[in-house]
């Protein structure tokens, strides 16, 4: 198939670039940056452009160009859907949207995600936007035929991200930092809540299985790990990886959101909730879907990637400062 991917060396893109190379398929990335480690022969062809503000470039490039599949990694907000309607009607037969799991009702009604469970994020603006995206791409499909398929994914990680509940997710590498030096560690809440995290590669089974399915026109997906823990669990887990006792306090999410208030979209808009997914419909349209790494696999091998790039093993100071503050005044209730 000839593919285009808009992004394509991100966390979760680059695996599915990964893989659809290695299936044999004709990639084409669509980047700002013409040098990534795609362009080796064979491999990928680089579209360098910026998706967010090259209009007339981009229809340039595209020129002559048609698709069985495109993939948009990088749509955060309705005018980025209304481009890609623009550019992509009658260019590709396939439009596959990178949503987010986020957008499903918050609080859950139930802790089991189906496909068919509302879209519904009132703490979260990203999370109402990816929804307000989907809302116009399925309009686009039931009244002009546009190609779509969306795709939300949950707490994708990969070699060079270590997530938790309560971190940071540009310089993961603090959080590792604080538990080798024998800091305090925020968990919010009380650690029992359930959560799915997803191994990179493995997301990539599943969007890559579903390039070129006519039957996928029309649906939505989730791709996600089967395998659901506590936070508490997640997170001993980490401790005993890294040869440490865990030093842990909880402290609850609506106390945390008080100082910090991307919490309010990122813990109380979303991991707080036990959240659990259930995976059928995508096995069912991708039989060899299956997610093999699991959390304590996937949690070495990004450890083992962060101690072989210790360049990457970057701290945020201002992140440290905000838990210790949070952490002072959270421990006087108890003094």
């Amino acid at each position: 198939m000839k593919l285009l991917f808009i992004g394509g060396t991100g966390l979760i893109s680059s695996a599915c670039s990964d893989l659809a190379i290695e299936r044999g398929h004709e990639l084409f990335l669509l980047n700002r940056s013409a040098s990534t480690k795609y362009l080796a022969p064979g491999q990928a062809k680089i579209l360098q452009a910026d998706i967010h503000a090259d209009g007339a470039h981009l229809s340039a490039l595209l020129a002559g160009h048609r698709f069985d599949a495109v993939v948009d990694f990088i749509a955060y907000s309705t005018q980025d859907i209304e481009r890609d309607i623009s550019l992509f009607h009658g260019r590709t037969e396939q439009f596959v949207f990178v949503s987010s799991a986020s957008a499903y009702q918050k609080p859950p009604q139930n802790y089991l995600i189906t496909e068919r469970t509302p879209l519904e994020n009132p703490f979260w603006e990203y999370s109402r936007n990816k929804i307000a995206c989907e809302n116009l791409l399925m309009e686009s499909h039931h009244n002009d035929g546009f190609p779509v398929t969306i795709i939300r994914p949950s707490h994708t990680y990969g070699p060079s991200q270590i997530p938790f509940m309560y971190g940071s997710w540009l310089h993961p590498w603090t959080l590792i930092d604080r538990i080798k030096r024998g800091q305090q560690i925020i968990i919010p809440g009380d650690g029992t809540s359930l959560w799915v995290l997803t191994w990179n590669a493995d997301f990539a089974k599943g969007l890559v299985g579903l390039l070129g399915q006519k039957n996928a026109i029309g649906e939505d997906f989730h791709i996600t790990s089967d395998q659901a823990q506590s936070w508490n669990q997640i997170y001993l887990e980490a401790y005993q990886s890294l040869g440490q006792s865990p030093n842990v306090v909880h402290i609850p999410s609506d106390f945390i959101a008080r100082f910090d208030e991307g919490a309010i979209g990122s813990l109380i808009g979303d991991k707080s909730n036990s959240v659990v997914f259930d995976n059928s419909k995508i096995k069912k349209f991708v039989p060899e879907f299956k997610c093999e790494v699991t959390w304590a696999e996937g949690l070495r091998s990004a450890l083992a990637w962060f101690e072989a790039h210790p360049e990457f093993q970057t701290i945020d100071h201002a992140a440290n400062d905000l838990w210790d503050g949070i952490l002072a005044v959270y421990s006087k209730a108890f003094q």
